[in-house]
């Protein structure tokens, strides 16, 4: 037995008391990892700063080093893949929700550079996502180098993340708080101690390795009447607009494509320049905006502002800060988010008192509550932004208008804008992720006791012709594209075929496979396999060997599905965990559906086998009663049974048709 293989032995033989201490590195490491952001981005200004000091160059030099911060981060990601550049936050959900856990640790140190850069010379965003990233990456890598179970490398990655934004801020609870709330999306207990644990030893670590001053700190405020919530809910509500014209600007600069004549390097570069014209004019909105932000913080009248210039401090951080994530800059929305809201706190502050009358109004206060409404609005975590304002002030004299303003922004923005800054992306690439973690009747059987035998694939020298014709052979309708040593390089579907223009001699598997697989292990659970494949829309996914991430062991079907679900209830008839299965969605393709027998039905009374059941419905199992039944061909179907079927929403409508009788209404 190797080194490796030891210690995760040793690790596994004690239980909970070897997690958590996982937890204590973890968080260890991801503070030396945010320190260590901090420190490279403070030396990457240190020479931007005397570029600009320069007098040959003057405050004219950002709309160079920008710019170039930002083709190194662009480059870096073209160097390393997808997940350099951007915030990080939506690749630790894809990896999280898509990939059981799996972000890779070659990324980390690109990662730290490319932010570095981007942020250093002036490019608009936060810190705080990417730092979320590294800090999910180093907690999926922890957790496959001891041999933790799937469970663990969940809640290890979230706890990573969180302990990011935890250091970032110096706010433990904020950072365990969006863990569960924007990545885990689940507040299971089994998850909490383990990022509480991290969270609290990341900022712990980050503060004594970069101190306080890095770190973005508020004076404590207080509400000073209460008939000032009326206020505070108008804020709210404006704050709620101002968070979508953000959402649209990110969404906007993200799908704006430049002519194909020109080279994609042209990009950064152009973005870059757009930045920095803007930041000639607004200086405010560039970088961090944590100096900017903490002056606001610090208000108690309106000082040297007026309303106006705070207005486009925000409508400039914007475009700035959309401008650089489209550009390739690695750089996230948390702090972006923190600073638009504070502007129109602040800004709707002294318009309330200048404008319209009110006197005594706290503009630090209007800016904190501002703050927490934009980001619960543009990341859709209300408790997060609440619980962050509470650590950043250290009081909670303004617990009222927090709470209202967080509510009533996430209320709003659901309504107006369903999508988050996080979840945009994915959108745009027609990806779902599993919503809930609730336990599922298919959590009991694992992928390796129904996945079907490997019977081989085609080759990405193959032609069109001859895949279509391994399809036949088989019928299937999709395989695993496999090189000279055997290894996943695709998959290939009978669709991606008749795209292509149908069988042809002249095109082969490689020109027309999709080579991002997501893929499987043997060891995960068949309703966290499904809830993959469910979220890409996909019919079969490979299963792989748990150390070969590329060996093909098997193949998981929508066929592996029932066969999953008839051997759960087998084990499982008559228990609570039937009554609690999750309705598992799937968009598009067959999904679970359950069709009440009522009186006068014509399938009541009859044998399965004797009902003609539509060609795409496979019928699962029959409550009756508080017993499970698993169907035969000889099972009578009673009046007041559930039946749950599995297939299409319209086969599923047939059988609800062929319930009802001739001459009868249902």
């Amino acid at each position: 037995m190797g080194v490796t293989d030891r210690i995760k032995a040793t690790l596994r033989d004690r239980g909970a008391a070897s997690f958590l201490f996982a937890a204590v590195v973890l968080g260890i490491l991801v503070g030396i990892a945010a320190a260590t952001l901090v420190t490279l981005t403070g030396l990457v200004r240190v020479v931007t700063t005397n570029v600009i000091e320069n007098p040959s160059w003057g405050v004219w030099a950002i709309v160079i080093t920008i710019p170039v911060g930002m083709a190194v981060s662009w480059g870096i990601n073209e160097r390393f893949g997808p997940g350099v550049s951007g915030g990080g936050i939506t690749e630790t959900l894809v990896g999280l929700g898509l990939h059981g856990g799996y972000l890779p640790t070659g990324k980390i140190i690109p990662k730290l550079v490319a932010t570095a850069a981007t942020l250093g010379t002036g490019g608009s965003g936060g810190r705080e996502g990417p730092i979320a990233y590294i800090g999910a990456s180093i907690g999926s890598s922890l957790a496959r180098y001891t041999g933790f179970d799937h469970d663990r490398i969940r809640s290890l990655v979230a706890a990573g993340a969180g302990a990011g934004i935890g250091a970032s801020f110096n706010a433990p609870i904020a950072g365990m708080m969006f863990a569960m709330e924007v990545i885990l999306g689940s507040f299971a207990i089994r998850h909490l101690n383990a990022v509480v644990i991290a969270s609290v030893a990341a900022a712990v670590t980050a503060q004594l390795l970069v101190g306080e001053e890095s770190i973005l700190t508020s004076p404590a405020h207080s509400l000073g009447n209460p008939a000032e919530l009326i206020l505070y809910s108008a804020l709210a509500v404006i704050a709620v607009f101002v968070g979508i014209l953000y959402l649209k600007a990110l969404d906007i600069s993200a799908s704006y494509s430049l002519p194909s004549r020109l080279p994609r390097w042209f990009r950064p570069l152009l973005f870059g320049l757009s930045v920095g014209l803007i930041g000639l004019v607004w200086p405010d909105s560039l970088g961090t905006g944590q100096n900017f932000l903490s002056g606001l913080l610090r208000l108690e009248g309106s000082g040297t502002y007026v309303w106006w210039t705070l207005g486009f401090i925000a409508l400039a951080k914007i475009a700035t800060s959309a401008l650089t994530r489209a550009g390739g800059g690695s750089a996230g929305t948390f702090m972006p988010a923190l600073v638009i809201g504070g502007s129109t706190g602040a800004a709707f502050a002294i318009i309330m008192e200048q404008g319209l009358g009110f006197t005594g109004l706290d503009t630090g206060a209007f800016a904190v509550v501002g703050m927490a409404a934009a980001f619960a609005t543009i990341a859709r975590a209300p408790l997060t932004s609440v619980i962050i304002v509470f650590e950043l002030t250290g009081n909670y004299e303004l617990v009222l208008p927090l709470m209202l303003g967080a509510a009533l922004a996430t209320y709003l923005g659901d309504r107006l804008h369903p999508e988050s800054a996080y979840t945009l992306p994915l959108r745009r690439k027609n990806i779902t992720l599993p919503k809930s973690e609730d336990i599922d009747l298919l959590d009991t059987v694992l992928v390796n006791a129904v996945m079907l035998p490997h019977d081989g694939g085609v080759h990405p020298w193959n032609t069109l012709a001859e895949a279509a014709e391994f399809f036949d052979t088989t019928s299937h309708h999709g395989a695993p594209v496999l090189d000279d040593r055997g290894d996943l390089v695709g998959m290939i579907t009978l669709s991606d075929i008749r795209k292509a223009g149908g069988p042809s001699m002249s095109m082969t598997v490689a020109e027309t496979m999709s080579s991002d697989v997501i893929t499987i292990t043997s060891d995960m659970p068949v309703a966290a396999a499904l809830a993959r494949m469910s979220s890409l829309g996909v019919g079969r996914l490979p299963v792989v060997d748990q150390k070969h991430s590329k060996r093909v062991v098997g193949m998981f079907r929508r066929v592996s599905v029932v066969r999953a679900y008839e051997q759960a209830l087998s084990m499982s008839k008559g228990k609570e965990l039937y009554r609690e299965r999750a309705r598992i969605r799937s968009q598009p393709g067959a999904d679970f559906f359950d069709v009440a027998v009522h009186e006068g039905s014509a399938i009541a009374n009859q044998d399965v086998s004797a009902v003609s059941w539509p060609h795409d419905i496979v019928l699962v199992s029959i409550q009756r009663g508080t017993a499970v039944l698993v169907p035969h061909g000889d099972t009578t179907i009673r009046v007041g049974d559930k039946l749950t079927v599995f297939g299409t929403p319209e086969a599923c409508r047939e059988v609800e048709t062929i319930q009802t009788a001739p001459g009868e209404k249902k």
